[in-house]
């Protein structure tokens, strides 16, 4: 007579046999988009398109800096109501 086989593992006996990196969460999508940059582009051509991106998002900030300063001057400017 043979023996019964094992019971199958439980799910909570099976993950908690899984090594603790598995249970860390998957990568962000701009950490997979940077390792994948890694892969294909040359360093020099990453620095490169870091130092573009960065640029592009300074112009835009001084942009927004600009539009709020031209606002406050030209609410300062327009002529208010006058006390009476």
């Amino acid at each position: 007579m043979q023996a019964a086989p094992p019971a199958p593992a439980t799910t909570a006996r099976a993950f908690s046999a899984l090594p603790s990196t598995l249970a860390v969460r998957p990568p962000s999508l701009t950490g997979a988009l940077r390792a994948l940059e890694g892969l294909l582009l040359r360093g020099g051509q990453r620095t490169a398109r870091r130092n573009a991106w960065s640029a592009v998002l300074e112009d835009r900030r001084r942009a927004r800096a600009r539009r709020e300063a031209q606002s406050l001057l030209e609410a300062a400017a327009a002529p208010g109501p006058q006390a009476t």
